[in-house]
């Protein structure tokens, strides 16, 4: 094989593809202002944000939001029009094949040469990276057999599966071993089952390898499954910022929300409520009543209803998903 990097600049021999570990938790990628313009129309508008050593960071919103457009920028595949944006340290407009060699991306529709196998596609990858014949074979057999293709390496591609070419996809970024991989959505047109395995591989990566994951999802029980930190990001902006359970809390308010059913039916419940120390507000929803509170009242709430004479049906602190965060912070968006 010749040594060569994945642009095909030749690489001195024996130049390993596999940048130096960081400590965990230090921050690997750093934008600040980035903005992309086409002419009059703003893809990505002032984009302020950090990933960190072995996250998992799920990219959320439409299509046409700017989130690919982000990608690109990162890979040094296409210029910021303003701001700036750093892989390591490193500028990707600057020193793109620096950044290229400490990065794989995963496109939503991944190609392969079809008449070839799985594992002749891997080398493949693997000599456009610089890895010798050895390092290419060993390589590929660990991440078929990771990626859960073993029994299938040496098919052509073209009879694969959407799903087997996606889980082949995930070899293909791994084979050089990146710091840093972005992944387009993709779980898309998979089966459930399929979905499930994928999701582990990618969760495996981070977790034993400590490999920054970014990942553009429209899928959001998969992100919610898997992902540290989300970032909903609408017409160019990046809206909201941070962990599901750190946005849940900025959409409450600051409040506790905490559901209350009781029987009888007809029992003047937000009354006794509202007299609770720390309750600010109480609607009604259907047959619950959905308190507003500035701390934790559900034992005083269920002393109160029992000191009432009655039954307590239902008492739990409403958590918010991720589909109702997206769909909330979408709207203000």
């Amino acid at each position: 094989m010749s040594e060569r990097t994945a642009t095909g600049t030749p690489l001195r021999a024996g130049a390993a593809s596999k940048a130096s570990p960081s400590p965990v938790g230090e921050v690997v990628v750093e934008a600040a202002g980035l903005t992309k313009r086409y002419g009059e129309y703003a893809a990505v508008k002032g984009l302020d944000f950090r990933l960190r050593q072995g996250e998992i960071f799920g990219l959320l919103g439409p299509n046409g939001a700017g989130k690919t457009t982000t990608i690109l920028m990162m890979m040094g595949l296409t210029e910021p029009t303003a701001g700036m944006v750093k892989v390591w340290g490193l500028d990707p407009a600057r020193e793109p094949l620096r950044v290229k060699r400490i990065v794989g991306y995963l496109p939503e529709h991944v190609a392969f040469y079809d008449d070839l196998s799985a594992r002749e596609n891997l080398y493949f990858i693997a000599d456009l990276n610089g890895l010798t014949i050895r390092e290419a074979k060993v390589r590929a057999e660990r991440l078929l057999e990771r990626v859960g293709l073993a029994d299938a390496m040496d098919q052509p591609v073209g009879t694969f599966s959407h799903g087997m070419r996606q889980r082949l996809g995930i070899a293909d970024v791994l084979i050089k071993q990146p710091k840093l991989v972005f992944l387009d959505e993709p779980t898309l047109g998979i089966d459930p089952e399929g979905v499930n395995q994928l999701l582990d591989i990618i969760a495996a990566m981070s977790r034993d390898e400590q490999i920054t994951v970014l990942l553009c999802s429209h899928q959001l029980q998969q992100v919610q499954r898997i992902c540290n930190r989300v970032g909903i990001f609408v017409k160019g902006r990046m809206i909201a910022e941070g962990p599901i359970s750190k946005l849940a809390e900025q959409l409450a308010g600051g409040m506790r929300i905490l559901e209350v059913q009781v029987a009888p039916e007809g029992a003047d419940v937000a009354k006794l409520l509202k007299g609770i120390a720390g309750v600010a507000d109480v609607e009604r929803e259907g047959s619950l009543s959905v308190v507003r509170a500035t701390r934790d009242v559900r034992p005083d709430i269920a002393r109160e209803v029992v000191a009432k004479g009655w039954a307590l049906l239902h008492l739990r602190e409403r958590d918010f998903g991720l589909e109702e965060i997206y769909l909330r912070y979408f709207r203000e968006g």
